[in-house]
């Protein structure tokens, strides 16, 4: 993770090795059914090629365990534009999580993913979160509230992602 010296830039990386085909990966990102059964489970929707929308719904258990929380959800709850979707390596999109004013309120942001083969069917799937000014996403994103129920970030799904393509059950299943 990287900041200037007045918090003004924040870029977060992170990298996890997958026993998986980069078809698989991809899949996994880009596909509701997959997307659904990992992380924070919600559904994906793609228009993959550049300025296509990228929306992500959330699961009725995400809702219904958001709202007992007392955190009612928006039906879409984060929002973008694909930049660049290069099958199956690569895909750039905008971000804005909808799920609160404050959160919403924030810049856009913006994610690479990286997919590259390496030896041994185990490939390198490498996050970039770009979060010039937005400082709330930043600290949820970099799991700072995972003590207060807000999860673990991407470093947590990036984690559930890998164990649910090698063993076939993702954290919570």
């Amino acid at each position: 993770m990287t900041t200037t010296a007045q918090g003004a830039t924040t870029t977060q990386v992170y990298r996890v090795y997958i026993k998986a085909t980069p078809e698989a990966i991809w899949d996994a990102i880009t596909k509701p059914e997959w997307t659904a059964r990992y992380g924070y489970t919600g559904y994906v929707d793609y228009d993959l090629r550049p300025g296509g929308a990228y929306k992500v719904r959330p699961t009725p258990e995400f809702r219904a365990g958001s709202e007992a929380r007392g955190n009612p959800l928006p039906d879409v709850i984060i929002e973008g534009e694909v930049l660049e979707a290069d099958p199956p390596r690569k895909l750039v999109t905008t971000f804005r999580m909808l799920m609160d004013p404050g959160l919403a309120g924030e810049p856009v942001t913006r994610i690479t993913h990286e997919i590259v083969p390496g030896a041994n069917g185990v490939c390198a799937l490498t996050l970039t979160h770009e979060l010039d000014g937005a400082h709330k996403l930043a600290a949820i994103v970099g799991g700072a509230y995972e003590a207060h129920g807000a999860g673990g970030g991407h470093a947590w799904v990036l984690s559930d992602l890998k164990t649910l393509l090698e063993t076939g059950s993702a954290f919570t299943g």
